[in-house]
């Protein structure tokens, strides 16, 4: 599932910690989406465009549209090729585009978007631009735009990662065990009920994604037939066993609670010599005793 991530449109989100980084995980899919003949944006604000690139060959790298938000981030420069509004008007801008074809864009990061823009500004503009299905005028389905967000967890409250979570078409929590990455993929769709799993996997130093099964459970010691099992209730202070003569005695115990037929009898026949006792009622004056009308002595 985590190969076809991409297919499913919206917003990917991509949640990594220090431990469990997500970039190289971010950079297989943009070559995945690449190879496939995709439209891919970079919009690269943590890390240099150098940095980013490296590692893909020249193929990948003339196939990416890099905008690069790292070197100059409010556009001092004035350079022509800058686009106005900054990252989140690139966004909108590769929106607008007017050329058919699926689109894939990442955000590297949207841990930098949150630093330096309020949390509702950078979700607003997710949201307008993941649930574009289509471009203006293509009722094609190949207009879907796919938005791959980097975000490190552990810098932001719950906040802010609640409002992303709650956008996100799909979130990929990284994680992983014994030295193996694995993926905890949550899809939400419409009308459909969530679904969930575990991807185990590696990249490849070309970031290329090897998907894995997870790691065997590690075995575990055999005794040895020489050296006599322990006792673990040797030393205790009380029984969690009863002998036989106990366990008699236990069921032939009558609790007080009990009702045995032979103590009903007991209770319900009197005894010889036993005093027995009677109840004389004289009614009253205003005693009501009619019983199809209980209330009429309220005067109602």
């Amino acid at each position: 599932m985590l190969d076809s991530l991409l297919s499913l449109g919206g917003l990917v989100l991509l949640r990594d910690s220090v431990e469990w980084e997500g970039r190289s995980l971010l950079k297989a899919l943009v070559k995945k989406s690449a190879l496939c003949g995709e439209q891919v944006h970079i919009l690269g604000c943590e890390v240099s465009e150098e940095e980013f690139r490296e590692g893909f060959d020249s193929d990948i790298n003339n196939r990416l549209v890099y905008h690069d938000f790292f070197r100059d981030p409010l556009n001092w420069s004035k350079t022509e090729e800058a686009l106005p509004g900054g990252p989140l008007g690139a966004l909108r801008a590769i929106c607008k585009r007017t050329d058919p074809g699926p689109v894939t864009i990442a955000l590297d990061s949207l841990s930098w978007l949150l630093l330096h823009l309020p949390c509702t500004t950078v979700c607003q503009a997710l949201h307008a631009v993941s649930h574009q299905d289509s471009c203006p005028g293509d009722s094609s389905p190949a207009g879907k735009v796919s938005v791959l967000g980097l975000l490190h967890e552990e810098l932001h409250g719950p906040g802010p990662v609640g409002a992303l979570s709650s956008l996100a078409q799909t979130e990929v929590t990284l994680g992983g065990t014994k030295g193996q990455a694995s993926a905890h993929i949550l899809c939400r769709r419409p009308r459909q009920r969530p679904t969930d799993q575990t991807q185990w996997f590696s990249i490849l130093p070309d970031f290329s994604l090897d998907l894995q099964e997870g790691p065997s459970v590690e075995s575990q010691p055999c005794s040895d037939p020489h050296i006599p099992p322990v006792d673990p209730t040797t030393h205790l202070t009380f029984n969690l066993q009863l002998s036989k003569k106990e366990r008699e005695a236990r069921d032939s115990l009558i609790l007080p609670f009990q009702f045995s037929s032979e103590k009903q009898q007991a209770l319900l026949r009197p005894r010889p010599g036993q005093a027995t006792s009677h109840i004389f009622y004289e009614p009253d004056a205003y005693d009501d005793l009619d019983q199809e009308d209980p209330d009429d002595d309220l005067d109602i």
